[in-house]
């Protein structure tokens, strides 16, 4: 099966080819937890969960690592804004 990923940059669609077929990885940012959930939070979860699934089915092994963000510049904006440490909006 031929696998075939957007790609932003050149807006077009192209095939996968890994780096190294014996061993796939992915990094993927995670969600930046400073307010409650929404939607955006749970596409990525999904949509990267299912490319992991088919990758699985295609290569032998396949790393998975997703982050959690929490700091950047909304959260310390947000902090600012609402009078509250930092600590108060990512615990």
């Amino acid at each position: 099966m031929q696998l075939e990923l957007y790609n932003t940059r050149t807006r077009s669609k192209q095939r996968f080819e890994p780096i190294d077929p014996q061993h796939i990885r992915m990094y993927v940012c995670g969600p930046t937890v400073y307010n409650r959930v929404h939607i955006g939070n749970a596409r990525p979860a999904v949509v990267f969960d299912l490319l992991y699934r088919v990758l699985r089915t295609q290569f032998r092994q396949v790393t998975y690592a997703r982050n959690i963000t929490d700091i950047d510049d909304k959260i310390i904006n947000a902090a600012k804004a609402q009078g509250e440490p930092i600590e108060a909006l990512t615990a």
